[in-house]
C-alpha cells in the first residue's frame, strides 16, 4: 500500500509540472522547483524521466525545459468531431472576420477557465489570447458568464471557495451575476489586463445547461463601452448557432 502512495505521488508531481508550462513555454529547473513547491533534486529526477519518455526537451545551451513532442502525439487526438474547440473554429472565425476583434472560447475547470480555442485578431494593435491559459473566475466578461449561468450549487461552492480573494466584494458580485443573467451577456474593462477590454455570452447545450463561453477581446483604445454593446447580440446569435452544434 506504501508503494502504490508513492507512486501515484509521483503521478500527481509529474502532471503539476507539466501544468507548469500552462504559464510559459519554457522554463528553469529552479522555477518548477518553485511553482510547485518540491526540492531541485526531487524535481531534477521526475524531469529526467519525462525527458526520457519525450513529455519535456532540455535546452542543452539555456538549460530550460519546454514541452515535448510526446505532448503534440496526444493533442492530436483531442481534434475530434466532439471537440468544441475544434468544431466552433469556422464560426469563430468568421465572427473574427466580421468584428475584426480576437474571439476566444472558454470552460469552466473548477474554480479556473480554461482557454480552450482561439483566433487572433488580423489587425496590427490586437491582444493576442493564449491557447491553455487558465485564468481565474473572479474577474473578466468570461468568468462572470461562465458562474452567472452556472447552477446556484455551483455558484455558492465558487463564492466560498476561500481561495479567492478579500479584495473581492461578494454582494456586488452577486448583483453582478444578476445583471448577466438578465441581460445575455457580460462586459469587462480593464479588470484584469490594462488596456484590454471584452464582451463575452454564454453558450448553451441542448439541454440549456451552459457548455462555454465565446468572447471578444482588444484594445480600449479602439473598443468604447457603445462598440462592445453593438457587438453583444452578434456575439450572442454566434453563440446560438454554436450551441447548436454541441452534443
Amino acid at each position: 500500500m506504501e508503494d502504490r502512495k508513492l507512486t501515484v505521488r509521483a503521478v500527481e508531481r509529474a502532471l503539476d509540472i507539466l501544468m507548469c508550462f500552462t504559464k510559459a513555454q519554457e522554463l528553469a529547473l529552479t522555477e518548477i522547483s518553485s511553482q510547485i513547491g518540491l526540492h531541485k533534486s526531487t524535481v531534477h529526477r521526475l524531469m529526467a524521466t519525462l525527458e526520457e519518455r519525450g513529455f519535456v526537451i532540455r535546452d542543452s545551451r539555456t538549460d530550460k525545459y519546454r514541452l515535448g513532442m510526446k505532448i503534440w502525439e496526444l493533442s492530436t487526438h483531442l481534434s475530434h468531431s466532439d471537440d468544441p474547440a475544434v468544431r466552433l473554429l469556422p464560426l469563430m472565425e468568421s465572427l473574427r472576420d466580421q468584428l475584426g476583434e480576437t474571439i476566444s472560447l472558454y470552460l469552466r475547470d473548477g474554480a479556473e477557465r480554461i482557454r480552450i480555442q482561439a483566433v487572433q485578431s488580423n489587425q496590427a494593435i490586437r491582444r493576442v489570447a493564449q491557447v491553455g491559459a487558465r485564468l481565474p473566475l473572479y474577474v473578466g466578461a468570461s468568468s462572470k458568464v461562465l458562474v452567472a449561468f452556472a447552477s446556484p450549487a455551483v455558484q455558492e461552492e465558487l463564492l466560498l471557495d476561500p481561495d479567492w480573494p478579500e479584495t473581492v466584494d461578494k454582494k456586488a458580485y452577486r448583483r453582478q451575476l444578476g445583471d448577466i443573467r438578465k441581460r445575455g451577456y457580460a462586459i469587462s474593462i480593464e479588470e484584469r489586463e490594462p488596456g484590454a477590454v471584452a464582451v463575452s455570452v454564454p453558450i448553451f447545450d441542448h439541454q440549456g445547461r451552459i457548455a462555454a463561453a465565446l468572447s471578444l477581446s482588444g484594445p480600449v483604445n479602439r473598443l468604447s463601452p457603445d462598440t462592445l454593446l453593438q457587438f453583444a447580440p452578434l456575439l450572442k446569435e454566434a453563440a446560438r448557432e454554436m450551441g447548436l452544434m454541441i452534443s
